[in-house]
């Protein structure tokens, strides 16, 4: 079959890969019809190079048909159309009853010292072969596939597998209430959704980007659009549009690559390119990341707010203003988002007949399967208006 692989720092390929098979008894095999590229997979170019391996199967949103089970699923059938969560999870664990699967105690990597396993997403969450492929072997499929209906478009169920319930969880996290002022920081798809789930919540949402594209994708469904060239203009926009106070919580949907800090961005750009034996350990025991977002997101909150931070860091040597957090007495909320514990609250909205969060049309860009090489570095150098990729096997 065809899939997309990494080869090395940035440079990703479709190949003719071993179909996938079952493996263990609760398996299943799904025939992919649509999967996406999500704003995580960009940091695998550069960033994260050194925990990744030739070869391996990228993606984690993806959706199709299921085509073969194992003797033990009991819950899924052949044929049953179904949503692939990215987060890997037992159903049945202390974490997981507790909402949390992506501290699965049944997947989670104790070698690595991380969380639960994640489909097609480096070596720190247990190297599993990700979606962006033409078929892919699901694992405890009783425990994580999602069935969806067959009446309505793959889009307005594909992005139940990461990006709509993580930007669920953003607004979760952030508190933030009807008649609140939100701030997003980075526009790029969770961005886009949690500003659309904020303001369907009826909270005020200013959109923090410096891409005009995405700063008008997010004021079409309701944001108050701000330009983050310059971090000072940024934290006094976000103070004006609040009587001076600040807005009463702030997402950061950038993550480690945010704009600015070049001097780091060199740093990460010659560690990710390292061979894994040179880059893996100041990686993972050195690494840091480009703060500029979570920096604004800090300076930029009211005094007794929260952040909710949802873009992904993986520094362990990051510098952070203690002082500044604590003064401020600021709540902060991080995490991978929990797929497994949002599904059955957002998937009446996938399904509205007004489709009231923009699914169908959330997609900037839709293209076979063939061509993810190009549509990645697209996505990475932000050209041509592209937010977020829909690739179809």
């Amino acid at each position: 079959m065809r899939a997309v692989t990494w080869h090395a720092a940035r440079d990703v390929r479709v190949d003719e890969v071993d179909d996938p098979r079952i493996v263990e008894p609760t398996d299943a095999i799904v025939r992919i019809t649509s999967t996406a590229i999500c704003g995580s997979d960009l940091h695998l170019l550069d960033v994260f190079g050194p925990l990744m391996h030739r070869g391996d199967i990228l993606g984690h949103e993806p959706m199709g048909i299921v085509e073969e089970v194992g003797a033990d699923v009991e819950r899924i059938a052949v044929g049953d159309r179904v949503v692939v969560p990215f987060v890997i999870a037992c159903g049945h664990c202390r974490m997981c009853r507790a909402g949390l699967p992506t501290q699965c105690e049944t997947t989670r990597n104790d070698d690595q010292g991380t969380g639960a396993s994640l489909y097609g997403y480096t070596e720190l969450y247990g190297q599993v072969p990700g979606g962006q492929a033409e078929a892919m072997r699901v694992v405890l499929a009783d425990a994580n596939l999602r069935v969806v209906g067959r009446d309505l478009p793959d889009e307005r169920y594909l992005f139940l597998s990461d990006v709509l319930p993580t930007a669920w969880q953003a607004v979760e996290y952030s508190g933030a209430q009807p008649g609140d002022t939100l701030a997003v920081v980075g526009l790029g798809p969770i961005g886009q959704m949690a500003v659309r789930v904020a303001r369907h919540r009826g909270i005020r949402v200013v959109g923090v980007d410096p891409v005009p594209e995405r700063r008008l994708m997010a004021e079409r469904y309701g944001a108050e659009p701000i330009d983050f060239e310059e971090h000072e203009q940024a934290v006094d926009a976000l103070a004006s549009t609040t009587v001076g106070q600040g807005p009463d919580a702030v997402i950061d949907a950038v993550g480690l690559e945010a704009h600015g800090n070049p001097a780091t961005a060199l740093v990460q750009n010659i560690v990710g390119s390292m061979p894994s034996g040179l880059g893996k350990p100041m990686m993972t025991k050195a690494g840091v990341d480009r703060l500029s977002a979570l920096q604004l997101a800090i300076d930029g909150v009211r005094r007794g707010g929260t952040l909710s931070v949802v873009g992904v860091y993986g520094g362990n040597a990051d510098p952070m203003p203690m002082l500044r957090i604590f003064d401020k007495q600021l709540t902060l909320r991080f995490g991978q988002a929990n797929v497994q514990r949002w599904f059955d609250d957002i998937l009446p909205l996938a399904e509205a007949e007004d489709d009231p969060l923009g699914l169908e049309d959330f997609a900037t860009h839709r293209a076979p399967l063939t061509d993810a090489a190009e549509l990645y570095d697209l996505f990475k150098k932000k050209e041509e208006g592209c937010v977020k990729v829909v690739l179809r096997p």
